[in-house]
C-alpha cells in the first residue's frame, strides 16, 4: 500500500503505530503496517514524527514535483550500500560488459514496444498494415544494435541514442493511431506536456522513476552513476538507463484509461503557454491505475511475482552483478 499526500492543505502525523492523514473533509487514522511508501506533493505536509514512524519500519519517503518525478527521498539508513557494489558498479562502467547491457537494455524496450503495437486491434486494413511495416522498421533497428560494436559505452553511444530515439518515434506515431481520435497526439511531449496523453506518460515515468530509484538504493546501488545516461550533473541517471526495459508498463497503462474514454476536462488544465498538466482526479486515477497494474502478479524469467517485486529482483541482481567487478 501507498500513501499518497497530492492535495494542498493535507498532513500527515503520527498517532502511536499508526499515521494519521488529515485534509479539509475530516482525519483517517491507518496502520503502518502493509504501508510501502508515501509520496507527498507540493502543498502537503508531513510531521517529524511521521518521518520517524516512516524511518523506523523501513518505508521510504518521496518529494514528488508536479510531474510526478521525485525530487527528494528521506529512507532508512538499513538501505546502506556497501562499498564493493559502489567499486564495482564504477569499474563496470567502462568495461565492454556495460556496452553489452545497455545494448541489451535498448534492445529489450524496442521488443516490448513491438509487443506492445502487436496486441493493437483494429477493423482499418491500412492501420493495420502501418503496424506490420512499423513492427518490421524497429526490428531492423534492433538488428542494427545488436551488431553495433565497441568497447566501451561511449565509442557508440551517440548511435545508440539515435537509434532509441528514431524507434521510439516510429512506435509513438504507430501507436497514435489506435487511440480514440480524440485523445490523438501531434507528437511526443515532455516538460510540459502539450496533450492530455502526453500528460498522463509523463506522469506516469515520474511514478515508474520513483520506483525504480528506490529499488537500486535499496539493493545498495548508486542510482547516481549511469552507464549510457553519464553526462547530466547530480541527477539519478542510472535510473534513466533501468527504467528503459519497464517504460512500457506505463505505456500500457495510460493506453488502456485513453482506450476506455474516462479522461475527462475534471483529469487535466490547460495553462496559458498550451501546456497539460494533470489536476487532483487526473492523478489519483492514474497512481491507482498504475499501482494496481505493479502489484498485478506476472512471470518474468521464470519467477512469479508482482511487477513491483520484479523490478525489486531486477535490481538485486544487477548489485550481485556489480560486485563481480570490485
Amino acid at each position: 500500500m501507498e500513501l499518497v499526500l497530492n492535495t494542498f492543505g493535507t498532513s500527515l502525523s503520527r498517532d502511536n503505530e499508526a499515521f494519521v492523514i488529515t485534509h479539509k473533509d475530516g482525519r483517517q487514522r491507518i496502520p503502518v503496517i502493509g504501508i510501502k511508501s508515501i509520496q507527498i506533493s507540493r502543498g502537503a505536509q508531513i510531521t517529524s514524527d511521521a518521518v520517524m514512524l516512516a524511518i523506523e519500519n523501513e518505508i521510504e519517503i518521496m518529494f514528488m514535483d508536479k510531474g510526478g518525478t521525485p525530487v527528494g527521498r528521506v529512507w532508512s539508513p538499513k538501505y546502506g550500500s556497501i562499498s564493493t557494489i559502489r567499486k564495482g558498479q564504477l569499474n563496470f562502467t567502462f568495461t565492454k560488459d556495460a556496452l553489452l547491457w545497455i545494448k541489451e537494455i535498448i534492445s529489450q524496450k524496442i521488443e516490448n514496444q513491438q509487443a506492445l503495437l502487436l496486441m493493437m486491434r483494429t477493423e482499418n486494413t491500412a492501420i493495420d498494415n502501418l503496424r506490420n511495416k512499423s513492427i518490421s522498421r524497429l526490428e531492423d533497428y534492433r538488428t542494427k544494435i545488436a551488431k553495433l560494436d565497441g568497447e566501451i559505452v561511449s565509442d557508440v553511444a551517440s548511435q545508440l541514442r539515435g537509434w532509441e530515439g528514431v524507434s521510439s518515434k516510429i512506435y509513438f506515431e504507430t501507436l497514435n493511431h489506435f487511440i480514440p481520435e480524440e485523445y490523438r497526439f501531434a507528437a511526443r511531449s515532455q516538460h510540459p506536456a502539450m496533450d492530455v496523453v502526453n500528460a498522463l506518460l509523463n506522469y506516469g515515468y515520474g511514478l515508474l522513476y520513483g520506483k525504480i530509484e528506490g529499488a537500486l538504493i535499496k539493493a545498495g546501488i548508486d542510482p547516481y552513476v549511469g552507464i549510457m545516461h553519464r553526462d547530466d550533473y547530480n541527477r539519478p541517471v542510472l535510473v534513466y538507463d533501468v527504467i528503459e526495459i519497464y517504460r512500457i508498463w506505463v505505456d500500457y497503462v495510460v493506453y488502456s484509461l485513453v482506450a476506455q474514454r474516462v479522461i475527462t476536462d475534471d483529469y487535466y488544465s490547460v495553462r496559458e503557454d498550451g501546456s497539460y498538466w494533470l489536476e487532483g482526479l487526473g492523478r489519483r486515477v492514474l497512481i491507482q491505475s498504475m499501482n494496481d497494474y505493479l502489484e498485478e502478479v506476472i512471470n518474468q524469467r521464470g519467477v512469479s511475482r508482482s511487477r513491483a517485486t520484479q523490478i525489486q529482483l531486477y535490481a538485486q541482481s544487477l548489485a550481485q552483478m556489480f560486485k563481480k567487478y570490485e
